[in-house]
Order: structure tokens, then C-alpha cells, then sequence
């Protein structure tokens, strides 16, 4: 059934005409809405800008904004004349973003092998630190190294390595120096030698800095500098270089030649207490520290004892004849070569006669120097050498410095008051032994000795009379001499004073080792008005000879010939050189 159609009437009671739009409101609304977004966002802005102004700024620091170090140079260390012996020089260490790379770990195996890593360590190394968002790949890289990296990161694209500025440690010396002056970590922290003890001095403190870096850690703007750098203070050593290259060398050459286990050289200046030169032998290369050097490493004229031997017998005289006991010319019958005491035998190489004070030195004759001390109760031997300094550090600031063993007197036996007559039952470094002998050569004033140069003589104490030390200067210089045992220490043109010794070297509990010597010779020029100290000892020669004449005695007269020239002192013997062969030296 179909629906009518309803008819829609127009003009009729009923309909509606349509509403024409207004304009007015139209514009009111949008005005409204528009204001009410602008109060809206200048709220935000505000509230941004103003309330949380403080927050906002440290969140984008927190992700842009960091602080980073200023490199600062370790101070230097300088021989006396101003050259370098230790110096700090910028280099590149490698660091990471492990975040970073944890995603690229099929380039690690390349990047591995261009900074000298196993692959799969750095692998392990980078997933363990995978969270964090710094690790140092390698430190102190060379320049070779760094070059083929950045190629490799450019070439590859690797996202997440960086490169920053440190500085090593360099020694130009090489091991000429490397017992005095050791050597640093990587942290650049003096670890031995005059590094450790004057690391406070040396070391720099880096600076601060504040700076804005990109996504890349690519520092983009210095914002401002925190803290200012400061480099370490320079340290100047009282060494010679000139000298100390010489010394090495003929150090070097001699233990070579005569097949020993190692040697010692010490140089004094007299007036001012100074170290010139102090070589060892085995030596090490600080720029290139092995696990194998430790051994190597000691500076064996401060950390190593020895039985100075016949060298101490000119102190022994210096005893004697400061008590008024003897004169030089006072006669002691040594006959038989032999001399019994408390059981014991006394030896000489040859039996000598009668000698007067000065023949013993002149002839090393153990039975005269024995015979000597003999004349002193114990205290009085013990109270000259420990004046001497025996048994006493030299206060030469070194680390691992050793004492020496000097035992007190209430302890000897009546041997031991013979044996420490020639240089046995008591033990020295190489520099205390030439402390001792500074003492003679400084007219009987003892002054401390140091590693540091110093602008003028420091106070002494008088240890011996001026007298007496030049009195057994005089008897000493017979020892280099055609009728003494050391020859071979002569100098063209200057007067040497001087004394040989030749000590067995203990072993352990079991007494002295057979075939086992200690070469030693100490002596000073020029013998009027002595300049300069030099002790040289030869540990274990094999090559033959031992005795400290043929030995050490030939580096002490090339050294010190050396080192006269190069501190212009003037020749005191106008008379023909010496013969620089021949002679026998004592036992």
C-alpha cells in the first residue's frame, strides 16, 4: 500500500526561512580561540623560561654541556748546564663510546688489529662496558699508529672512537741516565730514581674546562675555563751530561772487556758535595720498560754494599795519625808476610820487610795496616769510620738508599778488628766510599753529598785535620806510581792521589765464594788541591785479571782526564806523564 506524499507548503504558517551566517560571531570566536591559544603557549613560554629556567638549562647541559680536562706538561729535569734529561712530550690516547660501538662490532676485528689488540679482548671489553659511556682503548699512541686509525674510522665510518691529548714521559739519555733518574707510569707519577722523589715537584695538574659537544662528543664551542693548567716545576740535577756519557762509556767498555757482572762509577766535585756522574752497569732503557728490567733497574751506587777492601786502608792511617799514634815515616816490621791474630792469619802477597806508614799504602800491606789499628782499641776504629760516614745513609735523598753495615764495636770480635783494618767485616756503597774519600780530598771536612746542583759549598763538619788529610794525600799518590799498585790510574799532567782494592765477595753463610772479586779504586785529582772524587768498582771479572790496579783503576784515569778538561782545572805536574801499563795491583 502506497504512503501519500506529503506536501510541503511554502509561504505557509509553518515553515522556517534559513538563518543567514554571522559574521560577528564568527570572528569573535576565532578571536577567542586564537587569544586563548596565545595565553596558552605564553604560559608554556613563560613558565619555561621563568619557573623552570634552572631545570631546563641543566637538562641540556647534562646532554650537550660537559667538563674536560686541560692537558698540563710535567716539569723537566735538566742536567746542571740547562740540557734535558727527562722531558714530557704530547701524544694521542685512544678512548671509546661503548654504547656506540656495541652497535659496530663487525668492525672491531680491524679496528683491533689497528691498535695492536687481540679482536676478541676488545670484543669482551667493549659488550662488559656496553652501558657505560667511556673506556680508554689504548693510551700513548704513537703517531703511526694514530694516522692508520683515523683513516680507518674515516674510511669505515666508525662512530664512537676519539682521540685526546696526553703527554709521556721522554729520556733522551736513554739508559746513560735511566739509574738516577727512573722513570714514570702511565699516569705520568714519577715510580723510581729521582722521579719518585721529586714527583710533588715535577707533576702538572691538568686544568678544567667547561665545553658544549655535539651527538658526536665533538667539542663545538670552550664555554669557559674552570681551572687554569699547571705545569710542573723543572728540576735541575747536579750531573754533568758530558761527564756522564764518558763514564758510562769506559764503564760500559770495561765490563765488556773484562767479562764482569756488572760495575759502578761514582764522580764527586770535592768543594761542593755534588754528584757529577753516576753510571751502573747492566743498564735499562726507561723510554721502553720491559717486565724483565727489575733486576736491571737498581742503582747499584746506592742500593748496593760491598767489602771496600784495601781502599779503606788510607783511613785507617788517617785514624792513627790524627791520635798522634804514628808518623808517616813510623817504621812497622811486616816480615813473613803473616801475622797471626786471635786465631786467624793475617796475609800479605809478598812479604815486605820493615815498611814505614806511608811504604803500607804504597804496598797494600794487610800485616802493616792490621798492625796499625792495632794501636786503637776498637771504639776508636769504629768512631773514624762512622764519622766517615760508614754505616749511614748520605742523606742523598734517593729511594732504596742502603745503610751500609758498619756493626757497633761492643759486638766485634778481636778478628773483626783486624779484618776491618783492610776492608772486610764491614760494608759500603760506592758513594759512601766516596764520601769517605771527599773527606780527604776536602782537607778533612765531611759535607753532604747531593743529586741536586747547587750554587755554592754548603757547611761541612770536620771530621779530620787539615794536616792529616793532606799527609796520607801524600802518602797516597805513591800508590800511582812505579812503586805502587795502581799504576794505571795516572793522569798526563796531574798529580793523582789514590788507593786499589781487591775484596772477595761473600756467599752467604758459606763464607767467601772462590773466583768471586769486587775491583775496586778510588782516588782524586789533582792531588795538591783535589777537585774531584771518583770511585770505580768491577763486580766478578772473568776476563783474567781482578785486582783493582789492572781492573778499575785504567776507567778511573780515562775518566778523570775527561772530566779535568771539561771542568778546566788546571795541571798541577809539570813533570812527563806516567807509563799508562804495567804494574801490579794488591790484593
Amino acid at each position: 500500500m502506497a504512503l501519500p506524499k506529503r506536501r510541503i507548503k511554502h509561504g505557509g504558517r509553518g515553515a522556517r526561512d534559513p538563518v543567514p551566517p554571522n559574521p560577528r560571531v564568527r570572528r569573535r570566536v576565532l578571536l577567542g580561540g586564537l587569544a586563548f591559544a596565545f595565553v596558552m603557549v605564553a604560559s608554556a613560554v613563560f613558565y619555561r623560561q621563568v619557573v623552570e629556567t634552572e631545570f631546563l638549562r641543566g637538562e641540556g647541559e647534562r646532554r650537550y654541556l660537559r667538563v674536560g680536562e686541560i692537558p698540563a706538561r710535567r716539569g723537566m729535569i735538566l742536567d746542571r748546564n740547562g740540557e734535558p734529561l727527562a722531558a714530557s712530550t704530547p701524544v694521542e690516547t685512544i678512548w671509546a663510546d661503548p654504547r656506540k660501538l656495541v652497535t659496530q662490532l663487525e668492525a672491531l676485528p680491524e679496528l683491533a688489529r689497528c691498535l695492536g689488540l687481540k679482536p676478541t679482548e676488545l670484543r669482551e671489553r667493549v659488550q662488559a662496558n656496553a652501558e657505560r659511556g667511556f673506556i680508554y682503548l689504548k693510551r700513548r699512541v704513537s703517531l703511526e699508529e694514530t694516522g692508520a686509525l683515523r683513516e680507518l674510522i674515516k674510511r669505515r665510518g666508525i662512530d664512537g672512537v676519539d682521540f685526546e691529548t696526553e703527554y709521556r714521559r721522554f729520556y733522551p739519555g736513554v739508559e746513560v741516565f735511566g739509574h738516577v733518574l727512573g722513570f714514570t707510569d702511565v699516569e705520568d707519577r714519577g715510580q723510581e730514581g729521582m722521579e719518585s722523589v721529586y714527583d710533588s715537584l715535577l707533576r702538572a695538574e691538568p686544568g678544567l674546562r667547561r665545553v658544549i659537544q655535539d651527538g658526536r662528543q665533538r667539542i663545538v664551542q670552550e664555554v669557559e675555563q674552570i681551572r687554569p693548567p699547571r705545569h710542573g716545576k723543572d728540576l735541575v740535577l747536579s750531573l754533568d751530561r758530558r761527564l756522564q756519557f764518558l763514564a758510562y762509556r769506559e764503564l760500559k767498555a770495561a765490563v765488556a772487556e773484562n767479562k764482569a757482572v756488572g760495575g759502578t762509577a761514582v764522580v764527586l766535585d770535592v768543594t761542593t758535595g755534588e754528584v757529577l756522574a753516576m753510571v751502573n752497569q747492566p743498564g735499562y732503557n726507561p723510554n721502553a720498560l720491559s717486565g724483565r728490567d727489575a733486576e736491571r733497574r737498581r742503582n747499584r751506587a746506592l742500593t748496593d754494599v760491598m767489602e771496600p777492601g784495601s781502599t779503606v786502608k788510607p783511613l785507617v792511617v788517617a785514624a792513627v795519625l790524627e791520635r798522634g799514634l804514628v808518623t808517616p815515616t813510623t817504621r812497622v816490621n811486616t816480615a813473613g808476610g803473616t801475622y797471626a791474630v786471635a786465631g786467624g792469619i793475617v796475609r800479605d802477597v809478598h812479604s815486605y820487610g820493615t815498611l814505614d806508614v806511608t811504604g803500607i799504602i804504597t804496598k797494600s800491606s794487610n800485616v802493616g795496616v792490621v798492625k796499625l789499628a792495632q794501636m786503637m782499641d776498637y771504639a776508636s776504629l769504629w768512631k773514624a769510620y762512622d764519622q766517615l760516614g760508614f754505616g749511614h745513609p748520605t742523606g742523598v735523598e734517593f729511594p732504596a738508599e742502603t745503610r751500609g753495615v758498619l756493626r757497633h764495636h761492643t759486638r766485634w770480635r778481636p778478628f773483626d778488628h783486624a779484618t776491618m783494618a783492610f776492608g772486610y767485616s764491614v760494608s759500603v756503597t760506592a758513594v759512601q766510599l766516596a764520601q769517605a774519600y771527599a773527606v780527604l780530598a776536602a782537607d778533612g771536612v765531611k759535607r753532604p753529598i747531593t743529586l741536586i746542583r747547587r750554587d755554592r759549598a754548603p757547611e761541612g763538619t770536620r771530621v779530620l785535620s787539615a794536616k792529616t788529610a793532606r799527609a796520607v794525600r801524600v802518602m797516597m799518590e805513591t800508590v800511582v806510581s812505579d812503586k805502587g799498585t795502581a799504576k794505571r790510574a795516572s793522569v798526563p799532567g796531574y798529580r793523582v792521589a789514590g788507593k786499589t782494592g781487591t775484596a772477595k765477595k761473600a756467599s752467604g753463610s758459606r763464607g767467601y765464594a772462590a773466583g768471586r772479586y769486587q775491583a775496586v779504586f778510588a782516588g782524586m785529582a789533582p792531588a795538591g788541591n783535589p777537585r774531584l772524587v771518583m770511585v770505580v768498582m768491577i763486580d766478578e771479572p772473568h776476563g783474567g785479571a781482578y785486582y783493582g790496579g789492572v781492573v778499575a783503576a785504567p776507567i778511573f784515569a780515562k775518566v778523570m782526564e775527561g772530566a779535568l778538561r771539561l771542568f778546566n782545572v788546571p795541571p798541577d805536574d809539570p813533570t812527563p806523564s806516567m807509563l799508562l801499563a804495567g804494574g801490579r795491583a794488591d790484593p
